[in-house]
């Protein structure tokens, strides 16, 4: 009878080491970085906890297929509809109703500030209920230009000033923390270059942000055109770069050009560096150039308008400035072609399991110029401990595109709440969401196999 008892209970084990082994397995394969053409996707492909890694050697030549006008219709969130995100997640909305949601940026006490562009306004959120939604909403100013970056001056945990950018000056408010409303007019500091699109004026976001010592500002400015030859271009001057200043507006310089348009930006907390998130040319083709997010480097160039991602002539301005191809940067991670990658943070909380600390979350805003949509969701870009980008990105939160392609929420701004949740706006639905972890698997591995 033991004998018997015995060789139960090793089946019985024996059982639950393959089932063990079939799961790891499985877990494996999920994580599975998918690289070549395999890396490329659309909507009906993203898939929260998926890995994609896109190389230079994957670019197709430009013209491989036809470019296309396939922008998105906007329709009301079918009431079956709800972002998607990995299991032992939870997606809830923290704000509705609100007016062209766009940039977010958690001060240092925690309130959560939100640039309403078309609005012209700049709104505070303040605490958590017990539904997940913000507690109270405060207007903290207003009489903008088409506001969209938002910083915290000095930088630590006792700020001065809210400096605002908009679309063509820099200005900042008297602050201390806790104000709901700015305690003084706007001061303003700069003159950026261009102007909205109301104007015409090509792209409008100007996004802002302080060096780790506070010594310097930088404001990234997008091209006027697609893909307009800047030589003798007025018009360009002063665009697709990110600028440099002193924090009271001193001192302009270029930081680094080429970059066609870096809606977000932010510094690296631990290194200090400066990157980007950073819309790519369009009308190319459906897979080319990707978008990209990458450290950017003092005095770089990184191609715009003559070439892309790498020494990659621009077949439109064929021949021109030969003397440039060698000096192009390749982004540190590139990213689906069209996604429209707008504001990007680094994961600071600690709320998310602790593989999370450090990374990259950054809002696809979604395609216009690809013939299958994609974008439309948040990405995770896993950042090591020496703040290197380890070159791949995951499907973080999807789920803004119906399955027959009706398009309800566009992803613009992230930020890191008080509690460690993830915040993302979305000027789609005109709502501000909310990604908590509430326990179980995460999906997220520290480094996933190749």
């Amino acid at each position: 009878m033991l004998a018997k008892k015995g060789r139960f209970l090793l089946a019985l084990l024996v059982c639950l080491l393959a089932a063990l082994q079939v799961a790891s397995a499985q877990k494996a394969e999920g994580q599975r970085v998918l690289t070549g053409p395999a890396a490329f996707t659309d909507y009906k492909t993203q898939q929260p906890g998926v890995f994609r890694r896109i190389t230079v050697a994957d670019l197709p030549r430009p013209y491989a297929s036809q470019s296309v006008d396939n922008g998105p219709d906007l329709v009301a969130r079918p009431a079956d509809a709800w972002p998607k995100t990995l299991p032992g997640f939870k997606v809830g909305l923290f704000a509705g109703d609100l007016k062209n949601p766009r940039l977010l940026r958690t001060a240092p006490n925690g309130d959560v500030f939100l640039a309403e562009s078309s609005a012209g306004e700049v709104k505070v959120f303040r605490g958590i209920g017990r539904e997940g939604k913000a507690e109270q909403v405060q207007v903290f100013a207003s009489s903008l230009t088409q506001p969209f970056g938002i910083a915290f001056y000095p930088p630590g945990p006792e700020p001065e000033w809210v400096y605002v950018a908009n679309t063509d000056s820099v200005v900042r408010f008297p602050y201390r923390n806790g104000d709901l409303k700015a305690r003084g007019p706007a001061q303003k500091l700069a003159e950026l270059p261009g102007g909205g699109r109301l104007r015409g004026g090509g792209h409008w976001t100007r996004d802002i942000a302080f060096s780790r010592d506070g010594k310097k500002m930088y404001v990234s400015v997008g091209s006027r055109s697609n893909a307009d030859d800047t030589d003798n271009n007025p018009a360009e001057h002063h665009r697709a770069d990110i600028l440099e200043f002193n924090p009271e507006g001193s001192g302009e310089r270029v930081f680094a050009s080429g970059i066609r348009n870096a809606v977000g930006i932010a510094v690296e907390p631990k290194t200090g560096e400066l990157w980007a998130s950073v819309n790519e040319r369009d009308e190319l083709g459906d897979n080319l150039p990707p978008d990209y997010i990458t450290r950017v480097r003092d005095g770089a160039f990184y191609g715009w308008p003559w070439y892309y991602i790498g020494g990659h002539p621009d077949p439109r301005l064929k021949d021109r400035h030969p003397e440039l191809k060698s000096k192009v940067i390749t982004p540190d991670v590139l990213v689906q072609p069209h996604n429209a990658s707008l504001e990007m943070t680094f994961y600071d909380g600690k709320q998310f399991p602790g593989e999370y600390a450090g990374d990259i979350f950054a809002a696809e805003h979604g395609s216009w110029n690809r013939g299958a949509r994609t974008g439309y969701e948040v990405i995770r870009v896993p950042v090591d401990r020496q703040g290197r980008a380890t070159g791949e990105y995951e499907d973080f939160l999807t789920g803004f595109v119906t399955p027959h392609g009706n398009v309800w929420g566009r992803p613009v701004g992230v930020t890191v709440a008080k509690d460690g949740s993830l915040l993302v706006s979305d000027d789609g639905s005109n709502s501000i969401w909310r990604v908590s972890y509430v326990g179980g698997a995460t999906g997220a591995p520290s480094r996933p196999s190749q």
